[in-house]
């Protein structure tokens, strides 16, 4: 759906299990290998991103066994890793880009959500990973963000509020990730931190989002 309306997504197959792993033409690597439907990061590791086919396979069958789901093996986009909060019916409102970050680790490491990263208070903490608006976007950046996201919103006809998951290249190119129709609402977390950031306290957010759901009515999308 994103590809026919020209909304920039990482490239990707699905390997069922049972089936032997081959992998197409079309993906080349590094690749990131992770559930299909688990979330929460389950499965996700550095061991993820693979750089062979043998690795690949390894990790495949890694996810089939550990899930027991299909896998889903996506062109690793190394960039910034940002989060966008989108909240509306019709009248949309994006928060400003939230963006993952570690702060205390070696240049080497991949900037990815593994299990540990979001889960791990102590590798959390020896890595310095944190999360905080996005800084030093390079200029229009943000305006882009802000436009895909809404626009991806209505087209996959989400409602009351969403977390938008994308990619930043180095060269300034943005990339979808994933459209959260439930990311945490948590105290602390980073959608309630990124509408604070343009002065919308949690009690209040809150609030919008119950007053968005009782004002919701079926059909608005089509």
């Amino acid at each position: 759906m994103l590809t026919y309306h020209r909304i920039p997504t990482a490239r990707f197959a699905v390997f069922p299990m049972g089936r032997k792993t081959k992998r197409p033409e079309r993906l080349q690597f590094p690749l990131l290998v992770k559930s299909i439907f688990e979330d929460a990061s389950l499965g996700i590791a550095h061991a993820s991103i693979v750089t062979s086919d043998e690795k690949l396979a390894e990790r495949v069958e890694f996810i089939h066994r550990h899930t027991e789901t299909d896998a889903l093996v996506e062109q690793y986009i190394d960039g910034r890793e940002l989060y966008v909060g989108v909240i509306g019916n019709r009248r949309l409102q994006a928060f400003p880009p939230w963006e993952l970050l570690f702060t205390k680790a070696p240049e080497y490491t991949p900037r990815i959500a593994t299990a540990k990263v979001k889960w791990d208070r102590a590798f959390q903490e020896k890595y310095g990973i944190t999360s905080r608006a996005a800084e030093d976007l390079p200029s229009g950046v943000a305006d882009r963000i802000t436009k895909v996201c809404k626009r991806l919103y209505r087209i996959l006809s989400m409602s009351g509020y969403a977390r938008i998951d994308l990619r930043l290249t180095p060269e300034g190119q943005v990339y979808v990730l994933e459209a959260n129709p439930n990311p945490h609402l948590e105290y602390g977390e980073d959608f309630a931190e990124s509408a604070e950031k343009i002065g919308i306290s949690y009690e209040n957010l809150m609030q919008r989002i119950l007053n968005l759901a009782l004002r919701y009515k079926p059909g608005w999308h089509v």
